[in-house]
């Protein structure tokens, strides 16, 4: 038997790779486990490890991580398929597939194919719910959502919050969630660029000014504002595409990807190129005439008002 575990959702897959080992370490033992890292063994080290019988054990677990990486191994892969012993069962760990090889679809046809996509913030939210609801806590959807919002897509630290939040209460409400939990800088900046766009001036300046009260430096806003103009390039540009094309050619989050086209749908890639030039002109102004950051991007928010 052979198992795929692919994609960059680092924390289901790496979750779902666990139990696998916990239930056949319960039945067989830890002595039934091999471990090989792809990055450094050869093909024949791997085959060796597939074809041979287990040694003490009535059955062996091997777990090869990144074995694409090895050319051979994806040239031989329906050969290396055919040669496992039925004894063994075979976990080949891939974090991340380009989906045009052939290898990839041979892993879908020719294994138990599971596949761990990072998740959207709808999928986050929901997968919020889920787990809370797994800790025997109880969180609505609206304040699932609410949480992501404040701490951004990274579903570790999502669950890291959750937990923080479950051992305040099992109940997590909105006023936990604002009492506990902190905005991550790039969550604010978006929601700057937002009011901005929208001419909302008073706004834009009281999240600046959150953003600089949470010591965030504003050269660093200044990078971000720098990433998310990229990030509004790539949208504008982007003809008609479809979010998950953007995002997997772009290597972004769709959902950043679907943000974006909400800001792009009130700026013209004109308008998108003068503040890009401007925002660049104020990043070497304040490095080689001496003008202070702070004020700097406070003019640049301005002028996109």
């Amino acid at each position: 038997m052979i198992i795929s575990l692919t994609g960059e959702n680092e924390l289901e897959r790496s979750a779902e790779l666990r139990q696998i080992v916990a239930d056949f370490e319960a039945m067989h033992g830890e002595m039934a486990v091999e471990r090989i890292d792809g990055e450094e063994a050869t093909y024949d080290r791997i085959c060796e490890a597939a074809q041979s019988v287990p040694f003490l054990t009535d059955a062996k677990l091997v777990i090869v991580r990144a074995p694409s990486t090895c050319k051979e191994f994806t040239d031989q892969f329906e050969a290396f398929v055919k040669g496992v012993a039925e004894t063994n069962t075979i976990v080949l760990v891939e974090p991340k597939l380009d989906r045009r090889l052939g290898y990839y679809k041979l892993l879908k046809k020719l294994t138990d194919f599971k596949d761990f996509p990072i998740l959207d913030a709808n999928g986050l939210a929901n997968w919020a719910s889920a787990y809370v609801k797994a800790e025997q806590g109880s969180i609505t959807t609206a304040d699932a959502r609410l949480l992501v919002e404040r701490v951004g897509t990274n579903q570790t630290a999502i669950r890291q919050e959750l937990d923080k939040l479950l051992a305040y209460s099992a109940a997590i409400t909105r006023q936990s969630i604002e009492l506990l939990t902190e905005k991550t800088p790039q969550s604010s900046v978006f929601e700057l660029l937002d009011a901005a766009f929208a001419g909302d001036a008073k706004r834009a300046m009281r999240l600046y000014d959150e953003q600089r009260a949470l010591k965030v430096e504003p050269q660093q806003i200044m990078a971000m504002l720098a990433w998310q103009l990229h990030v509004l390039a790539l949208v504008l540009t982007a003809k008609g595409r479809s979010t998950d094309e953007i995002a997997r050619e772009a290597k972004l989050n769709p959902y950043v990807v679907r943000k974006t086209q909400a800001l792009a749908r009130r700026i013209t890639l004109m308008q998108l190129k003068q503040l890009v030039s401007s925002l660049r002109e104020y990043d070497i102004r304040t490095k080689t005439e001496g003008i202070l950051a702070d004020e700097a991007v406070r003019y640049f928010m301005l002028q996109m008002i």
